[in-house]
């Protein structure tokens, strides 16, 4: 089995990537997803997180209010790091299972979708890092257009991300998705491609 790590800034497509990915054949761990189920009652982060954080995180459903918890770490890099240093750990832990539990099913590619595979330093638990890029510009123009926000708003998150050339700088495979989407799944494909002799030295 191999297990691609598969990330990309705000905009960039990894979202995109990942569903045809998945058309493919793979098995898709979406972290983001994995990020909201962290919070619930009776996982570790739960508890943790209140007591950092108080208990007035917790909403009247008894769940982690993430309003009230954003309040709490917005503008506060030291807040958001002991934030991260709780959910980050408590995700990789979630998706650790789901690997396993694909190994076991054999899945023969895995893809970990995770914006934050890099900041939070897993690359250790995939095989091959994949990056999709978009230029500044056009992420704002994409994200403007399909969020609604403004672009003083989009430019602020990309400049709290990590940079493309740090990104390209730790990956395996680079997909540029300045272009169409046609453009984007044509690379894809080659690079699901190039996969096809690593997936038989892995299942010999």
């Amino acid at each position: 089995m191999v297990v691609i790590g598969l990330t990309g800034g705000i905009a960039s497509g990894k979202s995109t990537a990942a569903r045809h990915l998945a058309a493919k054949g793979a098995h898709v761990i979406d972290a983001d997803k994995l990020g909201h189920r962290v919070y619930e009652p009776g996982r570790p982060a739960f508890d943790k997180v209140v007591a950092a954080f108080g208990d007035d995180v917790v909403g009247e459903d008894g769940g982690i209010d993430r309003r009230a918890l954003g309040g709490k770490v917005f503008g506060s890099p030291a807040a958001l790091k002991r934030l991260t240093d709780i959910v980050w750990p408590g995700i990789l832990d979630m998706a650790r299972v789901e690997i396993d539990a694909a190994r076991v099913n054999g899945a023969p590619i895995v893809v970990l979708e995770a914006a934050v595979l890099l900041e939070a330093d897993w690359e250790s638990d995939v095989d091959e890092v994949w990056v999709v890029t978009v230029e500044p510009d056009v992420a704002i123009a994409r994200a403007t257009s399909r969020d609604g926000v403004d672009e003083t708003a989009v430019q602020a998150r990309i400049d709290a991300q990590l940079s493309n050339g740090e990104r390209a700088a730790r990956a395996d495979v680079v997909i540029d998705n300045s272009g169409d989407e046609a453009e984007l799944l044509a690379k894809l494909d080659a690079a699901w491609q190039r996969l096809r002799p690593r997936l038989r030295e892995a299942a010999s």
